[in-house]
This record gives C-alpha cells, sequence and structure tokens, in this order.
C-alpha cells in the first residue's frame, strides 16, 4: 500500500534521523497507516523499529532529542509513535522495549494485537518484511491478551467519570470494544472506521458514534459542555454494562 504524500517528508527524515542515532535494521508501520484507514493529523503513526542492540544511555538520549524536535517542528510528528526492540529480544512478547508516544520515552510491550498487525498487514518503510521477521502469534495468545485488556484495564476505568469527557476516551473506549469484540469472536483484527460499523449491532449510542465519525472524517463544530457530559456518561455507563456481559463478569 503507498504512503499517503503528506507523511512520505515526515517519515524519510524519521528514518535518516532516528537512524544516524541508533541504526535501524528494520522500521514498520501497523495500524491505521498500514491498514488503510490513516486520517492526517487524526490518526497516530504506529511505527516499530528494529534495532540490533540494546540502546546506550547517550542514544537514548540522543533519540529524544531527534523525537522532539520532530514533535516541535512537523506538526503531523504529534502524532507519531515508535518502539525500538532488538532483534534477540523479538521473540519475548513479555518484554517491554524503549518507546516514544505522546510526547514521552518509556517503556512498554509490543502487544499480541501490534504483532497481528504486523504480521498481517505491516508495512516495511526500511528492511526486511514485517512478516518474515516477527515470531507468528497464536490465535489464543491474541484472544487471552484482548479479554485481559478489556477486564483489567478498561472495564476499571469506566467508573471514572473524569476520564470520559476527553475526546479520546471516548473514541478509544467504543473502537477499542468493538475491535475487541470482533477478534474475540471471529478471530480477526478491524480497523477504527470498520469498529464504527460494528457498534451500532451491538447498541452503542448512535449519538455518540455519529459524534465520533465526524470528529474523524469530518469537521464537526466545537462541542458544547452539556453534550461533552452527556456524551462521556453515555459511553462509560454503554461500555461498563457491555463488557461486564461480554466478558461475564459478576
Amino acid at each position: 500500500m503507498p504512503l499517503p504524500d503528506v507523511i512520505r517528508p515526515l517519515l524519510d527524515r524519521f528514518a535518516t534521523e532516528a537512524g544516524g542515532t541508533l541504526p535501524l535494521a528494520a522500521l514498520w508501520a501497523h495500524g491505521s497507516l498500514a491498514l488503510g484507514d490513516y486520517q492526517p493529523g487524526r490518526s497516530d503513526l504506529d511505527l516499530v523499529a528494529l534495532i540490533e542492540k540494546v540502546p546506550a544511555s547517550e542514544q537514548k538520549q540522543d533519540l529524544r532529542r531527534v523525537h522532539e524536535a520532530l514533535h516541535s517542528q512537523v506538526p503531523l510528528a504529534e502524532k507519531l509513535h515508535c518502539s525500538y526492540v532488538v532483534r534477540s529480544e523479538l521473540d519475548d512478547t513479555d518484554r517491554s522495549h524503549l518507546t516514544w508516544a505522546h510526547g514521552e520515552q518509556f517503556e512498554r510491550i509490543v502487544s499480541p494485537v501490534t504483532r497481528r498487525e504486523l504480521l498481517q498487514g505491516g508495512l516495511s518503510l526500511l528492511g526486511p518484511d514485517p512478516a518474515t521477521v516477527v515470531p507468528p502469534v497464536t490465535d489464543d495468545d491474541l484472544a487471552d491478551y484482548v479479554r485481559g485488556d478489556m477486564r483489567d484495564y478498561w472495564y476499571p476505568k469506566t467508573v471514572m467519570p473524569d476520564l470520559w469527557l476527553a475526546d479520546i476516551w471516548v473514541d478509544l473506549g467504543l473502537l477499542t470494544f468493538a475491535r475487541a469484540t470482533v477478534t474475540l469472536r471471529e478471530g480477526r483484527l478491524i480497523t477504527k472506521r470498520e469498529a464504527l460499523d460494528v457498534l451500532p449491532g451491538l447498541g452503542a449510542p448512535r449519538a455518540v458514534l455519529r459524534d465520533i465519525f465526524q470528529r474523524r472524517y469530518e469537521n464537526p463544530p466545537p462541542i458544547s459542555v452539556s453534550w461533552r457530559a452527556e456524551r462521556g456518561l453515555l459511553t462509560r455507563t454503554y461500555l461498563r454494562e457491555a463488557m461486564r456481559q461480554f466478558l461475564a463478569l459478576a
């Protein structure tokens, strides 16, 4: 799948500057960019870099400066996220890896969902195709991760009202639930756009779904304070009961 012209200069610059700091054996894209649902300025740029050695502390600091410079100079770079995976650690699905996301440097795992995305449709921006390098992800491993993510992360968040005033929680909460439901029922991954088509059949509040669609694919007017509060209540109330039923929680 060809890259959108609007992000090609950013990705070329990132590959050059990150690679000058930390040699890259491969650079792969997953998520909406790889799945054909990328919306410039709205979608994340989800990347995984394959490296040969654990970065030294100086390299981590230099890499931080690369990301910070891009973040400050290129608007689209605000949503560029990248995990740096040492080749010898690629088989260890529980290991955390150096990551830049949401304007911060930290460590996290490369989840079974990300790994399956790379295997099924990952884009190689540099180096070998990910399907030739990334170890297989079994259906059971994928299902266990998705179920645990809903149970241990998303479900507890549904009792925190303030979170659901933010667009990001409304969007990701509903879209993640739909994508997880399809994965657990059918063993496949779907895009966020496909998730919006699935959610009406799962009983999600249609006014909220329209809100998400407008913000992702159109140019909606500013949201009112009253609708923001109502939208948050509708979303978390729906998700708490839907997840409880789906996961058969007591």
